[in-house]
């Protein structure tokens, strides 16, 4: 941590937050919610267990409770790659894969291979997700987008909580799609090679992290619903005991026969691009889709290989703006966190924070009123471009930053904004849409998410951001391939409200908050980070951009200083909802305090209770750092 962030952080050992009860019963909140209790500090061993709650939290929320942390993160330097990851396992695996001489690309697929595995409840091959590149070549960033529709034989008039678990709650999978995408454009190796690792710890096993081995067997009751989801994660019907190898043959099965796929078109004379698109084929539109297909059919979900064979992973500009010199890069719809990152960093941009350190209650409560006012448009108007053209021009103009910004006070908090009319910003923009009327369960379902970052010798940089959705996505094995399927129709990525742009509807895509983050200045790598973190994920990323920027902070001490969050309840699309600031309790009691002089409604959660920002630093000295998050248990790793 940063001297800046000790002097300001609480003297207070420990600060007890008050554990709310959510609306729903225990095991659905632990699955909708995220199934990685512990998972949002250290390392399972390196912590105190939290007093006993009621029920199940979620990883990432910062209901999550206090925590008692034992250790940091150290800076890892990276002269001819670095990789930061939320597993050291996955950290490894990439790795070994820049010092086999593969790029970024690879090693980003072989890492989020392993991460299948080894953080089983936050991504899949059939999730979904978003990525950030930096190519030195052109030095503009790109966006990869790989987010799957949902099934074209989806009844929107369905009962919405059918999309939080089960058969009906899956999105076409987009990861392979966006694995393939990225090593066909950036990539060296060959799938056999950057999947080797993966497949090594599905067939032999790794040990399980006592953190996911104790919510495994909070939510055993729901995953042993599915008998193809139980065999895997209820070996002899019972969850896993704490670092038993727990092992995936049917997902090795899977990862096997692509890499056959791909050996079978080179040994036929393809070339590595062709041989490429054989895997991808084998995925979508050959024995993988039938056997989805086929599963699909049999327990009653809609999931088609129709849908399988029509899906395509999007590269496209990215959203930006520029912020105090810098450019901030990252991912356009169908992601929403792009658009606030950008967003809140220009709202900020229209103040003088140049007195204030860190901690400052001012400045915080800056943060917190542009996070608010970001959240109100995007959530009115953020939905997938097909289906509706949101005014991204408008939101991102500095015009509307100027004028939105005039509505902030810089003394008291406000109630949750109005929608703008963007009308006067972007002369295409819709009218302002008619205001959600609340449901009665219409609270947006907490989600599981996992990021990482490598930057190869070469100065290719790559930030994914990766998710299942909720806690062990969908819950449902499909078939014989031993991975899990999304559960991208959640509430949160998708509105409960009909008159919102964002309701369900066949062929739609929903839209996440994932969001990695490039900085650039001059055209030249300064930064590269993203999170987990559902709702709070463009929220921590704009605190640590400012950390990054306006406090000079490293990478590694702007990723560890204390976070705070914007909670809307019941969720962030219902005009009028209410807002609660949630403070790591590591902030001290004078900016706590003034806070709630300011008006804020306040509810101090856990040291280490907010997001897990993988990331990169790099220097004009060409010096590349890397830091990760101790709020899970996640490792940086260099060479």
């Amino acid at each position: 941590m940063t001297k800046t962030a000790a002097e300001n952080a609480s003297d207070t050992s420990e600060n007890e937050a008050a554990l709310r009860p959510d609306r729903r019963d225990v095991l659905k909140f632990a699955l909708m919610g995220g199934a990685g209790l512990g998972l949002s500090a250290c390392a399972t061993d390196a912590i105190a267990p939290p007093a006993e709650p009621s029920q199940p939290l979620p990883p990432d929320a910062p209901e999550s409770g206090a925590m008692e942390v034992s250790s940091y993160r150290v800076e890892v330097p990276g002269p001819n790659g670095v990789v930061s990851a939320g597993h050291p396992l996955a950290s490894s695996a990439g790795l070994r894969i820049l010092t086999q001489g593969g790029s970024a690309a690879d090693a980003s697929v072989a890492t989020m291979a392993v991460l299948n595995l080894v953080e089983p409840w936050a991504s899949s091959i059939a999730g979904n997700g978003f990525g950030t590149v930096y190519d030195p070549k052109s030095a503009e960033p790109i966006a990869l987008k790989y987010g799957g529709a949902a099934p074209k034989a989806l009844d929107p008039t369905s009962d919405p909580q059918a999309y939080d678990w089960g058969v009906k709650a899956a999105t076409t999978p987009g990861a392979f799609g966006g694995w393939i995408a990225l090593m066909r454009r950036y990539g060296r190796l060959s799938l056999k090679e950057v999947f080797a690792p993966a497949i090594g710890y599905a067939r032999n096993g790794h040990p399980i992290d006592p953190s996911i081995a104790r919510i495994i067997g909070i939510v055993k009751d729901r995953l042993a619903e599915n008998p193809t989801t139980a065999a895997i994660f209820l070996p002899g019907g019972e969850p896993p005991s704490p670092r038993q190898l727990l092992k995936n043959p049917d997902l090795a099965n899977t990862f096997e026969q692509l890499v056959k796929a791909e050996q079978d078109a080179l040994a036929s004379g393809a070339d590595r691009d062709t041989a490429l698109l054989a895997a991808l084929d084998y995925f979508y539109q050959g024995p993988i889709a039938e056997e989805v297909d086929r599963f699909f059919r049999q327990v009653g979900g809609w999931l088609r290989k129709e849908d399988m064979a029509s899906y395509k992973a999007e590269w496209a500009p990215t959203v930006s703006t520029s912020y105090r010199g810098y450019h901030v890069h990252s991912t356009p719809l169908t992601s929403r966190g792009g658009l606030e990152v950008c967003m809140q960093a220009n709202l900020l941009e229209q103040f003088d924070i140049s007195g204030m350190k860190f901690g400052d209650p001012r400045l915080v409560h800056l943060q917190a009123e542009a996070i608010k006012f970001a959240k109100a448009d995007i959530y009115a108007y953020a939905a997938d471009p097909e289906f509706f053209k949101a005014p991204v021009n408008g939101m991102l103009s500095k015009a509307y930053a100027k004028d939105r910004a005039a509505q902030i006070s810089p003394r008291l908090a406000s109630a949750f904004p109005a929608v703008t009319d963007f009308r006067p910003y972007d002369a295409s923009a819709p009218a302002p849409p008619e205001p959600s009327k609340a449901l009665p369960d219409d609270e947006a379902r907490f989600s599981d998410t996992t990021s990482l970052t490598v930057v190869d010798g070469e100065g290719l940089a790559i930030v994914m951001t990766t998710t299942l959705g909720g806690g062990f996505g969908a819950g449902v094995v499909a078939g014989k391939t031993g991975f899990l399927l999304n559960n991208g129709m959640r509430l949160g990525s998708t509105s409960p409200y009909p008159n919102n742009v964002n309701f369900v509807g066949p062929g739609k895509i929903p839209i996440l908050n994932n969001s990695p983050v490039v900085v650039t200045k001059g055209g030249r790598l300064h930064a590269a980070f993203g999170t987990p973190g559902g709702e709070t994920i463009g929220q921590s990323e704009f605190q640590v951009l400012v950390n990054l920027l306006d406090h000079e902070m490293g990478i590694q001490d702007a990723i560890e200083a204390p976070r705070f969050s914007v909670k809307a309840i019941p969720n962030f699309y219902l005009a009028g909802a209410e807002c609660e600031l949630q403070l790591e309790n590591r902030f001290n009691a004078s900016t706590v305090d003034l806070l709630k002089t300011m008006g804020h409604s306040v509810n101090m959660v856990g040291p280490l209770a907010i997001g897990s920002i993988q990331g990169a630093r790099i220097y004009e000295n060409g010096a590349v750092m890397a830091g990760a998050d101790p709020r899970r248990m996640a490792m940086a790793a260099g060479y």
